[in-house]
Formats: structure tokens, sequence, C-alpha cells
């Protein structure tokens, strides 16, 4: 019974996680548009501390680049505070074969800055493509995962 106990408490434990928000949002799949922005909301942080955040990706088949740049902009309030990284993330090896996990749909994720935040602290995210082509295709959703370190 101690064994069975212990292995339980172990499966509980490893299910725990430090993730304060992780959240998709749609996008056209025929075409994204560069003026099209993607808003993400972060409630308010419970505790002070460092967060490391990364942007989630889902693409099909019919993205037709080997990689897609993504401008990342964050506001923090109250302060203020605005933040904004350009991420270059690569969808595709030389061959053009797709680099994400999945068959015909594929998910990425890409880093972004880690980011100290007070207790209190919220943030504002925007994301918008930063490709030449107005109308991008392929892309179903990009995501915002945060968690505290």
């Amino acid at each position: 019974m101690t064994f069975a106990a212990v292995i339980v408490a172990n499966v509980f434990a490893s299910c725990t996680t430090d993730t304060v928000y992780d959240t998709y949002d749609h996008t056209p799949l025929s075409g994204w548009e560069k003026n099209d922005t993607l808003s993400f909301d972060v409630p308010k942080m419970k505790q002070a501390g460092v967060y490391s955040q990364s942007l989630g990706v889902r693409m099909t088949e019919i993205f037709p680049f080997t990689s897609v740049s993504l401008i990342v902009q964050q506001t923090v309030y109250p302060s203020g505070k605005v933040v904004t990284d350009t991420i270059k993330c690569p969808i595709t090896d030389s061959r053009g074969n797709f680099l994400g996990d999945g068959v015909s749909a594929y998910q990425y994720s890409f880093p972004i800055r880690e980011i100290s935040l007070n207790k209190g602290d919220s943030l504002h995210i925007c994301v918008r493509h930063n490709m030449k082509r107005e109308i991008l295709p392929g892309v179903s959703d990009i995501g915002v995962k945060i968690v505290k370190r």
C-alpha cells in the first residue's frame, strides 16, 4: 500500500505546473491579414517573479514560406512599460519538411523574452505578422503561454 501511495503522490506532483496563462486565438485559415492584430489580456499576477513566455503557432501545409516573422508587443500595467520583440519562427527545414509536431497541421512553440513582473501586474500582448505578403495563408492559431520560473 505504501508503494501505491508514493506512485499516486508522484503522479499528482508531476501534474502541478506554474503556468499562469495559456491561450490561443484563431486566424482565418484562408489568410491572416497583416493589419489583423491578435490581442491577449493576461490577468493580474498573483505573485511577483520572473516569468518565461512562449509563442504558440499552429500551421497547415498550405503555409507558403520556410519561416514566419511575428511582432510581439507587450504592455505591462499599471506601469505602462512597452516591450516589443520580433520573433523569427522557422517552420520548415531546407528541404521543405515541416519542423513542428503534427501530420497535416503543425504545432510550434517559440520563446519570447523572460519578463519580471510585480504582484498585481497584468499584460496586454499584441501579435501580428511581419511578412511582405499582406495576407498570410496557412496560419490557423497563435497563442501565448506564460510560466512562472
